[in-house]
Protein backbone atom coordinates (compact mmCIF):
# COMPACT_ATOMS: atom_id res chain seq x y z
CA UNK A 1 0.00 0.00 0.00
CA UNK A 2 1.22 3.48 -0.83
CA UNK A 3 0.09 6.68 0.79
CA UNK A 4 -2.47 8.52 -1.33
CA UNK A 5 -3.14 12.20 -1.77
CA UNK A 6 -6.61 11.71 -0.29
CA UNK A 7 -5.08 10.14 2.82
CA UNK A 8 -2.59 13.01 3.07
CA UNK A 9 -5.43 15.53 2.91
CA UNK A 10 -7.35 13.57 5.58
CA UNK A 11 -4.27 13.56 7.82
CA UNK A 12 -3.86 17.31 7.49
CA UNK A 13 -7.56 18.01 8.09
CA UNK A 14 -7.67 15.82 11.21
CA UNK A 15 -4.44 17.27 12.62
CA UNK A 16 -5.80 20.78 12.13
CA UNK A 17 -9.16 19.80 13.65
CA UNK A 18 -7.45 18.54 16.81
CA UNK A 19 -5.47 21.74 16.94
CA UNK A 20 -8.65 23.82 16.86
CA UNK A 21 -10.41 21.51 19.35
CA UNK A 22 -7.52 21.88 21.83
CA UNK A 23 -7.01 25.59 21.10
CA UNK A 24 -3.45 25.07 19.86
CA UNK A 25 -1.47 27.81 18.19
CA UNK A 26 -1.76 27.85 14.37
CA UNK A 27 -0.34 24.63 12.95
CA UNK A 28 1.63 23.80 9.84
CA UNK A 29 1.29 20.21 8.65
CA UNK A 30 3.18 18.36 5.93
CA UNK A 31 2.72 14.77 4.75
CA UNK A 32 5.60 12.94 3.09
CA UNK A 33 5.51 9.63 1.24
CA UNK A 34 7.83 6.74 2.12
CA UNK A 35 10.58 8.26 -0.04
CA UNK A 36 10.46 11.60 1.77
CA UNK A 37 8.64 13.47 -1.01
CA UNK A 38 5.95 16.02 -0.14
CA UNK A 39 2.40 14.89 -0.85
CA UNK A 40 0.58 17.79 0.80
CA UNK A 41 1.17 20.79 3.06
CA UNK A 42 -1.00 23.38 4.78
CA UNK A 43 -0.07 26.34 6.97
CA UNK A 44 -2.90 27.73 9.05
CA UNK A 45 -3.66 31.44 9.09
CA UNK A 46 -1.37 33.14 11.56
CA UNK A 47 1.39 30.52 11.44
CA UNK A 48 4.85 31.93 10.69
CA UNK A 49 5.95 31.46 7.08
CA UNK A 50 9.07 29.50 8.06
CA UNK A 51 7.08 26.62 9.50
CA UNK A 52 7.20 24.53 6.33
CA UNK A 53 10.88 23.76 6.86
CA UNK A 54 10.29 22.80 10.49
CA UNK A 55 7.37 20.51 9.70
CA UNK A 56 9.25 18.95 6.80
CA UNK A 57 12.39 18.45 8.93
CA UNK A 58 10.44 16.59 11.60
CA UNK A 59 8.78 14.29 9.06
CA UNK A 60 11.88 13.87 6.87
CA UNK A 61 14.10 12.88 9.79
CA UNK A 62 11.53 10.31 10.88
CA UNK A 63 11.39 8.78 7.38
CA UNK A 64 15.13 8.76 6.78
CA UNK A 65 16.03 7.19 10.14
CA UNK A 66 12.88 5.10 10.62
CA UNK A 67 12.04 6.46 14.07
CA UNK A 68 9.69 9.23 15.20
CA UNK A 69 11.34 12.64 15.49
CA UNK A 70 10.71 12.49 19.26
CA UNK A 71 13.15 9.58 19.37
CA UNK A 72 15.62 11.60 17.32
CA UNK A 73 15.47 14.20 20.09
CA UNK A 74 16.35 11.55 22.66
CA UNK A 75 19.16 10.34 20.41
CA UNK A 76 20.43 13.93 20.08
CA UNK A 77 20.82 14.15 23.85
CA UNK A 78 22.49 10.74 24.10
CA UNK A 79 24.57 10.82 20.88
CA UNK A 80 24.82 14.43 19.73
CA UNK A 81 27.56 13.79 17.16
CA UNK A 82 25.47 11.12 15.45
CA UNK A 83 22.38 13.30 15.15
CA UNK A 84 24.49 16.27 14.04
CA UNK A 85 25.90 14.08 11.27
CA UNK A 86 22.34 13.22 10.15
CA UNK A 87 21.69 16.89 9.57
CA UNK A 88 24.78 17.06 7.38
CA UNK A 89 23.93 13.86 5.51
CA UNK A 90 20.37 15.00 4.81
CA UNK A 91 21.10 18.61 3.82
CA UNK A 92 19.96 20.10 7.14
CA UNK A 93 16.47 18.60 6.82
CA UNK A 94 16.43 16.74 10.17
CA UNK A 95 14.65 18.34 13.13
CA UNK A 96 15.06 16.21 16.28
CA UNK A 97 11.92 17.30 18.14
CA UNK A 98 8.55 15.64 18.64
CA UNK A 99 6.03 16.25 15.87
CA UNK A 100 7.44 13.97 13.17
CA UNK A 101 5.12 10.95 13.19
CA UNK A 102 5.77 7.81 11.18
CA UNK A 103 2.77 6.53 9.25
CA UNK A 104 2.39 2.76 9.22
CA UNK A 105 -0.15 0.61 7.40
CA UNK A 106 -2.02 -2.30 8.98
CA UNK A 107 0.92 -4.61 8.28
CA UNK A 108 3.30 -2.26 10.09
CA UNK A 109 5.16 -1.03 7.01
CA UNK A 110 6.17 2.63 6.93
CA UNK A 111 4.18 4.38 4.18
CA UNK A 112 5.14 7.96 5.03
CA UNK A 113 5.36 10.52 7.78
CA UNK A 114 3.51 13.60 8.94
CA UNK A 115 5.32 16.59 10.36
CA UNK A 116 3.46 19.07 12.55
CA UNK A 117 4.76 22.29 14.06
CA UNK A 118 3.27 25.35 15.68
CA UNK A 119 2.43 24.42 19.26
CA UNK A 120 4.37 22.45 21.88
CA UNK A 121 6.22 19.49 20.45
CA UNK A 122 3.99 17.09 22.40
CA UNK A 123 0.85 18.74 21.01
CA UNK A 124 2.35 18.68 17.52
CA UNK A 125 2.88 14.91 17.84
CA UNK A 126 -0.64 14.40 19.17
CA UNK A 127 -2.04 16.23 16.15
CA UNK A 128 0.03 14.07 13.79
CA UNK A 129 -1.17 10.87 15.47
CA UNK A 130 -4.79 12.06 15.24
CA UNK A 131 -4.25 12.66 11.54
CA UNK A 132 -2.82 9.20 11.01
CA UNK A 133 -5.74 7.55 12.78
CA UNK A 134 -8.28 9.53 10.75
CA UNK A 135 -6.66 8.19 7.58
CA UNK A 136 -6.83 4.59 8.77
CA UNK A 137 -3.12 4.40 9.57
CA UNK A 138 -1.08 3.86 12.70
CA UNK A 139 0.83 6.93 13.80
CA UNK A 140 4.08 6.28 15.62
CA UNK A 141 5.02 9.48 17.33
Amino acid sequence: MTLTLDQARTIIAAARALGREKDMKPLSVVVLDAGGQVLAFEREDGAPVGRFALAQGKAYGAIMVGVPSRQLGVMAAERPHFVASLSTLYDGKVVPAAGGVLLRNAEGAIVGAVGVTGDTSDNDADAGIAGAEAAGLVGQG
